[in-house]
């Protein structure tokens, strides 16, 4: 199918920004802790005016964050797409609970805390008892901003999956005072520089420092430079 300017989707630009069309809404939202830094949840801190078209920046270095600024060309961004293009479900490890199966693919990782909570998502599928583990477990995995988990229904085999409208989310992490990704939501097509579309997806994280070794998707790599 033809994609026009006016279809919703993400165009990825050789060593450049994120061409976004479709009208698609833009806003930021950060991950907060509660008052014991412990259980996290995400809040809307800015919707910024709705436009057809924008671009966002790739780079890290725009100083009109989160659009470009044309920074990318003076100092010879290197933009190289770098993931792969084979399905999730084929690269995803399967952990298996008594009415979940929970599925990690680890590259896709953002690092966006939310897995951790409440001793682990992972264990807590495996040691899966009563709704209220239940509970917790796709409240774990739809706070997941990357996609890096998903769940699928044991008996069903098909996805868990938060409803989730087309938009973008520019992530700050209150935890380690770190610019996260471009977190995507809601099915929207990505397509690479050379034309070809990713594998549609519920969620995903766009990598905008421009340090990522899984170009375009963000590897959590901003973290380790806040760190540093």
């Amino acid at each position: 199918m033809k994609q026009t300017e006016k279809s919703a989707r993400i165009k990825v630009v050789k060593n450049g920004p994120y061409l976004v069309f479709g009208s698609l809404p833009l806003n930021a939202q950060k991950i907060m802790p509660d008052k014991d830094d412990y259980l996290l949840a995400w809040k809307k801190t800015k919707t910024f005016p709705l436009k057809e078209t924008y671009s966002l920046c790739r780079c890290g270095q725009s100083k009109t964050k989160p659009f470009c600024d044309g920074t990318h060309s003076r100092i010879g961004f290197d933009g190289t797409e770098t993931a792969d293009r084979k399905s999730f479900q084929s690269k995803a490890e399967k952990y298996v609970g008594q009415d979940l199966v929970l599925l990690d693919a680890v590259e896709y990782c953002a690092s966006a805390h939310f897995c951790t909570r409440a001793g682990g998502t992972w264990d807590l599928v495996e040691q899966e008892s009563g709704a209220e583990a239940k509970r917790i477990i796709k409240k774990e995995v739809a706070d997941c901003p990357s996609g890096r988990l998903v769940l699928l229904d044991k008996k069903t085999k098909k996805e868990i999956e938060p409803n989730l409208k087309p938009e973008i989310s520019v992530a700050y992490d209150t935890l380690t005072r770190s610019e996260g990704p471009l977190w995507v939501k809601g099915m929207i097509p990505l397509e690479g520089a050379d034309g070809k579309l990713y594998e549609l997806r519920n969620r995903v994280t766009l990598c905008r420092c421009g340090k990522s070794h899984n170009k375009p998707f963000c590897d959590g790599w901003h973290v380790a430079e806040a760190e540093e």
